[in-house]
């Protein structure tokens, strides 16, 4: 099978990991696989080539640009694949208006996020006009179809959703010996039950509220100790928060990694406490890992954390019932390695690649009275 898929760019970010090894797991099953990417390539561009993708670019300009779209429509006619694949609505749009009269037989489009502040008027109406020739909107959790549908955005007869996964292989197990050996490279207690998080230190994350409930931990004389991977704008604002709660020697403030697996082995309880979400992959690499969770009831959260049974998820921005999960797991040891047991049987079973993958498969080999024939004939807008 010949698969096209359609990105504004191969910028760093979560949308682009995915299309990057979605695209990379395709070619590996046999087919042929090409990136086109509507603004720029991107850091992640070298990657996708590696791993035998290939990745053009149609350099588009700010405003209407036809000379993007006519390179797109080059692009598109050369490689004469069967399936079109965009992520995004702009990504979209301009693709499947290039793409009008050129017969490609299956059009997907991927909406990466919950579509919270995203859903300008313009882009919406001529994202609309472009599900006329589509066969399946994807959102990536039921949370976000649920949303796109009653909002309008998609129609429900064409809603689907498959679930971002990620490459297990990468995700050992929680162990003793990797939370002993990060303890001591990080100068904490050996004894300290380690809460950690993972993901850009900004706003919607709330990594704030993991400052407080440690303290609150700290001062009922649970042993405990906070290490948060990430960077970004709020970093200067938690450290200073860190000593102001008399923490500096119990939280740990890592910095962007490239070793997230290992620092995910080496947890005790991984803690999400974001006041928005759409689908988290940061949550899925903490299953993956055996760490059970505690999450906020936002976006897709509940969907990958199960309440009693992977996991605790609690209302967004409720300190008391954050601090009482983090307590309830500190001081059962048991627990936390029941719960985590299954948050990685979930992962094995639905978090992996394979199984993205495998769903995308499922709606490109559905044949039918596409809707996406009216791309053999053109759409009258």
């Amino acid at each position: 099978m010949r698969i096209a898929h359609v990105v504004e760019s191969l910028d760093i970010g979560g949308l682009e990991h995915v299309v990057v090894a979605l695209a990379a797991a395709q070619h590996a099953r046999g087919n042929e696989v090409r990136i086109i990417c509507l603004w720029r390539r991107g850091a992640l561009a070298e990657r996708a080539e590696l791993a035998g993708v290939r990745v053009e670019c149609c350099d588009k300009k700010s405003g209407l640009d036809a000379q993007a779209l006519r390179r797109m429509r080059t692009l598109l006619r050369e490689f004469a694949g069967d399936v079109l694949h965009t992520h995004n609505p702009m990504a979209h749009y301009y693709a499947v208006a290039a793409a009008l009269g050129l017969g490609i037989p299956r059009v997907l489009n991927s909406r990466h996020g919950m579509g919270s502040g995203e859903l300008s008027a313009r882009r919406e109406k001529l994202y609309r006009l472009a599900l006329l020739a589509t066969d399946h909107a994807v959102s990536v959790c039921e949370a976000a179809r649920q949303r796109f549908v009653a909002h309008g955005v998609m129609p429900a007869r064409k809603a689907s959703v498959v679930r971002n996964g990620i490459d297990l292989s990468r995700f050992v197990a929680r162990n003793a010996a990797a939370g002993a050996a990060l303890r001591t490279a990080l100068g904490l207690p050996d004894e300290v039950v380690l809460f950690g998080t993972v993901g850009r230190l900004n706003e919607a994350k709330q990594q704030g509220r993991l400052l407080v409930a440690l303290r609150t931990l700290l001062d009922t004389g649970v042993p405990a100790a906070l290490v948060i991977a990430g960077d970004g704008e709020l970093r200067a604002a938690l450290e200073t928060q860190t000593d102001s709660l008399g923490l500096r020697e119990r939280v740990r403030l890592l910095g962007a990694r490239n070793d997230v697996p290992d620092l995910l082995a080496a947890m005790d309880v991984f803690v999400l406490p974001s006041r928005t979400e759409g689908y988290s992959l940061a949550l899925v690499e903490a299953s993956a890992a055996a760490l059970p969770i505690i999450a906020t009831a936002v976006g897709g959260n509940a969907e990958i954390v199960h309440d009693g049974v992977t996991g605790r998820v609690i209302p967004a921005g409720d300190d008391e019932r954050l601090a009482a999960a983090m307590r309830e797991f500190a001081l059962d040891a048991p627990r936390r390695a029941s719960l985590g047991a299954q948050a990685r049987a979930w992962a094995l079973r639905e978090g992996s690649l394979d199984a993205m993958c495998d769903g995308y498969q499922r709606l490109y080999g559905e044949a039918a009275q596409s809707s996406a024939a009216r791309l053999r004939d053109g759409i009258s807008a």
